[in-house]
């Protein structure tokens, strides 16, 4: 799989607005998809964080008021978690909005491709990034559902080097895989 393709797979609209997030805080994140062959930047988060300590995620977070608009946040954050510095003119596009079930957030994931990354550079809300093979890793999707589990959501996770991915961030890689599923790139 080439970065083209999944150029070409993942490529949408972009209307950085949640629709319907009701009692939720708005937040949005960046998934980064880079290099030959193609990787995904996640993010470990320190086990000390208040909410989502220990867990695997995309950079992004909060809306603030002082952001345009999620597109902006997600950007803003990044660069804030990773010290990168992507262009909106980098951002390929979005995915559909995702709720998380115990913090109360409603994400708007964002698309970016790039040919390469460098100078990743750590804050304090990020213990280790995560340069992840991107085909190998979305294969390792699997289907948790309890038919005695009372969500709302299908689970699914995904593992790389021992590190589950979970939650938010696996209903995301989800809707990427079945983008290219769909669009026969995988």
């Amino acid at each position: 799989m080439t970065l083209e393709k999944i150029k070409n797979a993942l490529t949408t609209e972009i209307n950085p607005k949640i629709n319907n997030y009701r009692k939720n805080k708005p937040a949005s994140v960046l998934i980064i998809i880079y290099d030959s062959p193609p990787k995904i930047l996640m993010t470990k988060k320190p086990v000390s964080m208040m909410q989502h300590g220990g867990e695997i995620s995309f950079p992004g977070g909060k809306y603030v008021e002082s952001d345009s608009d999620l597109l902006e946040t997600a950007i803003r954050e990044t660069k804030e978690e990773t010290g990168l510095e992507i262009s909106k003119n980098d951002v390929i596009g979005q995915l559909n909005q995702v709720t998380t079930l115990n913090s109360g957030f409603t994400i708007l994931p964002f698309v970016c491709v790039l040919d390469r990354i460098s100078n990743l550079v750590a804050n304090s809300e990020v213990e280790t990034f995560l340069e992840i093979p991107f085909v190998t890793f979305l294969k390792t999707l699997e289907n948790d559902i309890d038919p005695n589990h009372n969500s709302i959501q299908e689970m699914y996770t995904f593992t790389f080097n021992n590190n589950l991915v979970w939650g938010a961030s696996a209903r995301m890689l989800k809707q990427i895989k079945d983008n290219l599923t769909s669009k026969n790139s995988f």
